[in-house]
């Protein structure tokens, strides 16, 4: 292949893309304790906002619970209210530094809310895709006008594109149902 048309560098970034959705369903609850699911919780400490598992370590001591152990015990109430602020419908009990937190059976309705994420965090993924798509198409149409390609490499890399694409694209929704199906298991 001539130019600088790379359709390994094009996958790669795709297959960034549908690594980040996967990374971001690890984080959706789904009835089950996992530690993954406070990945995405900020916390205000030290006069900055971090990541969660920077000031705690977070364990799984039963299924349907988690217990998160402050290094730091004036950071204690900044950790609780960052964990009942984050939208993940939690509500820790504190004892002292570690805080134990109860994950709720969900009801329909919750899981509902959390299809909705899990569509939303696919359709990112997906445009995602189609902007590194379209960053490949563009190189080939620059290839093509600098004249470092002819008009058949044209057609047969965007061909390529397309392809790698539509791939991309169906491991996405083939991703997003498995976790639609978890969520909607009672």
């Amino acid at each position: 292949m001539s130019g600088s048309f790379d359709i390994a560098d094009i996958q790669r970034r795709m297959q960034g893309a549908i690594q980040a959705l996967k990374h971001e369903y690890s984080g959706l609850r789904t009835g089950r304790a996992s530690a993954a699911l406070l990945e995405p919780v900020r916390v205000d400490a030290y006069g900055q906002t971090m990541n969660l598992v920077q000031v705690a370590t977070v364990s799984v001591p039963e299924p349907r619970m988690l217990s998160v152990q402050v290094w730091d015990k004036g950071m204690v109430g900044a950790v609780e209210r960052a964990i009942r602020d984050s939208n993940l419908g939690l509500n820790p009990a504190t004892e002292g530094q570690v805080l134990r937190i109860r994950i709720p059976e969900l009801n329909e309705q919750r899981r509902k809310e959390l299809v909705k994420v899990a569509n939303k965090y696919a359709e990112d993924a997906r445009i995602a895709v189609r902007h590194v798509r379209r960053d490949g198409i563009d190189i080939i149409k620059k290839a093509l006008k600098d004249k470092s390609i002819s008009e058949d490499d044209e057609k047969r890399f965007e061909t390529d594109v397309q392809k790698v694409t539509d791939k991309a694209v169906a491991e996405i929704d083939q991703t997003l149902g498995l976790k639609e199906k978890e969520i909607m298991q009672v």
